[in-house]
């Protein structure tokens, strides 16, 4: 399976403000960190506030800041809801299946278990697992240009 830059940003913009310790932090910050462009995260950020995993604020004072405990987002649920095709293959969707071997065959449901699987491992982890650890304060010095404990 495959990630979209969509999810990709939005994880790399999440483990960034997790990395944050709950401060503020600028677009800009993230766009410089990742080296990604300013617009492609503007519309992760909305989307991303908007579910609540982020707040924003307007003005001389905002900026952006985690919506929610490091703990509480569960990397799972965080790709089901940013992915926007959950089929891996034509069978899995109702509406658009034409193949003629649909019922027959057992890939449907090997995929499926397969899927399963992969989301099974994802919700075991939060995004404190991602940003937790020893490579912790080497990925703050990196992104943050200042150390985070």
């Amino acid at each position: 399976m495959r990630l979209s830059l969509f999810t990709d940003f939005a994880l790399r913009v999440l483990m960034f403000g997790a990395l944050k310790d709950g401060t503020v932090f600028s677009l800009s910050e993230v766009s410089e960190a990742y080296g990604v462009s300013r617009n492609h995260l503007v519309k992760v950020v909305n989307f991303l506030a908007k579910l609540g995993y982020l707040e924003t604020k307007r003005g001389r004072n905002g900026g952006i800041v985690l919506g929610m405990q490091p703990e509480q987002i569960k990397v799972g649920m965080l790709i089901r809801r940013t992915e926007n095709s959950p089929f891996i293959v034509e069978c899995f969707d109702p509406k658009t299946n034409r193949c003629p071997v649909n019922g027959m065959c057992r890939l449907k449901g090997v995929l499926g278990e397969a899927v399963q699987a992969y989301y099974a491992t994802l919700d075991r982890y939060t995004l404190h697992d991602l940003v937790s650890g020893p490579a912790r304060k080497r990925m703050a010095n990196l992104l943050l240009h200042s150390p985070v404990a």
